[in-house]
């Protein structure tokens, strides 16, 4: 039987190294990024929000957007799937329903966070938070649900209590503790400034950490991210910036030369391994499926003499 994704992220996690988990935004991006070689792969809220409605991370997705695309990633890989759940949509009964979901989608982590609804980017001004006694009980109902389903699936709790206006560490860490204490696995305390305030986090909040290295936060290479201890360091929107500059570029380009800017495209990326995109996003194998379980006549009559691209 196929072990649970969930199971296996636990035992990335034990092995005591950070693990580095890039954020996808649709299935062909997580199928990049494990082409990669990355251990685990997010999807992120901000990547879904802006490919799926062009719109900001400003709590605009709903549930079942962010589980549908959750569901997609998760089928289309192999490596374990961690879903931002934003802020659970809605209060501890709604959090139920939105673990039940995820771990339906089969992801093996959600993180959900302390913001009010509507949320916003973790690293854009203008945040607020709920008391911390409404956050305890969404992740005792998360909790509660997820030991019934699926006792492996990772519960993250992610913290904003820093970059709120007048937010404090020490608001965090209290927090945190506190979302420990509630059943969350793992913290995530976001929009931290400085290499001092994640290694004080560490010292001072009782569990794993997860940490996001964007935004207004410290780009600390992984070997120090290993010294401090932090169990996942993300890199969330790499996927979305990197293909929307080049997606601009190309445009840019095809706009003022039309087909010769195709040519040049076309000459630019013959060798490189996505160069090829029938070859790239799998026609071959469904061919080797045909020939499988089609019948050899159809199979046959299918490909003979056809014109295009031959698996």
């Amino acid at each position: 039987m196929r072990e649970k994704k969930s199971t296996v992220l636990r035992r990335l996690i034990q092995q005591g190294k950070t693990l580095v988990k890039p954020g996808a935004y649709n299935a062909l991006s997580a199928m990049i990024i494990e082409k990669a070689g990355f251990p685990c792969c997010g999807v992120t809220g901000y990547g879904v929000s802006a490919s799926l409605l062009g719109k900001p991370d400003a709590g605009l997705i709903t549930l079942n957007e962010i589980v549908m695309m959750s569901r997609y990633i998760a089928g289309a890989v192999d490596i374990p799937v961690i879903a931002d759940a934003d802020t659970g949509f809605g209060n501890a009964i709604n959090v139920m329903r939105t673990v039940e979901d995820f771990i339906g989608a089969g992801v093996a982590a959600i993180h959900i966070e302390d913001q009010v609804v509507p949320k916003r980017c973790g690293h854009v001004a203008g945040k607020q938070i709920i008391a911390v006694e409404e956050m305890t009980g969404k992740l005792r109902a998360a909790d509660k649900v997820r030991r019934e389903l699926d006792p492996d699936f990772l519960l993250i709790a992610r913290c904003d209590a820093r970059g709120v206006a007048g937010g404090s560490v020490d608001e965090l860490i209290r927090r945190a503790n506190a979302y420990l204490a509630a059943g969350a696995d793992m913290i995530f305390p976001e929009a931290l400034t400085s290499e001092a305030e994640l290694e004080r986090c560490a010292r001072e909040i009782q569990g794993p950490l997860h940490f996001n290295r964007t935004g207004v936060s410290p780009r600390l290479p992984l070997a120090r991210l290993n010294e401090i201890g932090v169990a996942i360091v993300s890199n969330a929107t790499g996927s979305l910036r990197s293909s929307t500059v080049a997606m601009w570029d190309y445009f840019q380009e095809f706009a003022r030369d039309d087909v010769e800017a195709v040519k040049r495209f076309e000459a630019r990326t013959r060798d490189h391994p996505a160069g090829n995109m029938h070859a790239f996003i799998g026609f071959s194998e469904i061919r080797k499926l045909e020939e499988e379980f089609l019948p050899t006549a159809e199979v046959l009559a299918k490909y003979a003499g056809s014109v295009g691209f031959q698996p």
